[in-house]
């Protein structure tokens, strides 16, 4: 019920979105929209439109998760299902708008340390999707690298201006590319014991100062979003 009222008051505000932004007044328009107490929206968004930003991403992350479990994935390379699983994601968020208004939003000094969770959280999202057990230093560097592929894969997106987005999803198997290389070079590297062994030192000590892992919770079905 909470969610549902959540995802009214969210569909409610998108189209004042493209005219007023992520902002208070998009959410108080929104609010009188669908008749809501005021009251009531301040329990369901305690912190007003930045709550419906946070609803809102997490609502595409919950669509990729959906739109990859419904595709026969069994045949692809890690790779192929980076890709589709990014590609998916920006699929999922349909209104460009209202993501480069998101992307202005999260950029104020305000709201930055929300929208790097935000962007960390999907990354976390597909590699948990892909089955990822990792318990080292490689559960950061995987998420913290898939995270700046997509933050720039989404950039590009929102320029892109072709209408299949085929720029995009070349621009994206190139990112994609790279990081398989970086995969590769971290490969050699512990197929070389001395320089192995040179860096248990240091990797021992990141894995002291590992912070717990996020929650795995659907993104969209959580009550603070």
């Amino acid at each position: 019920m909470v969610q549902t009222r959540i995802s009214e008051l969210l569909a409610a505000m998108l189209p004042h979105v493209v005219f007023d932004g992520w902002s208070q007044a998009s959410f108080e328009y929104a609010v009188a929209d669908v008749n809501m107490d005021p009251g009531l929206a301040a329990i369901l968004a305690p912190r007003g439109a930045i709550d419906l930003a946070v609803a809102y991403h997490r609502q595409g992350d919950a669509l990729m998760l959906e739109g990859y479990r419904t595709t026969p994935t069994d045949s692809l390379k890690i790779r192929e299902k980076i890709t589709l699983a990014v590609r998916l994601r920006l699929e999922a968020i349909g209104d460009k708008e209202a993501v480069r208004r998101a992307s202005s939003f999260f950029a104020l000094p305000r709201n930055a340390a929300e929208g790097a969770k935000l962007i960390w959280g999907t990354a976390d999202h597909i590699w948990t999707m892909l089955g990822d057990s990792s318990q080292d230093v490689n559960w950061y560097s995987k998420r913290v690298t898939l995270s700046a592929v997509y933050g720039a894969t989404v950039l590009f997106w929102l320029g892109d201006d072709c209408p299949s987005h085929e720029n995009t999803w070349a621009f994206l198997d190139r990112r994609i590319e790279n990081v398989m290389q970086v995969e590769i070079f971290k490969g050699r590297i512990r197929a070389n014991k001395p320089l192995s062994a040179a860096l248990v030192g240091p990797l021992w000590l990141l894995g002291k100062i590992k912070a717990p892992k996020p929650r795995h919770d659907m993104p969209g079905r959580s009550p603070e979003a």
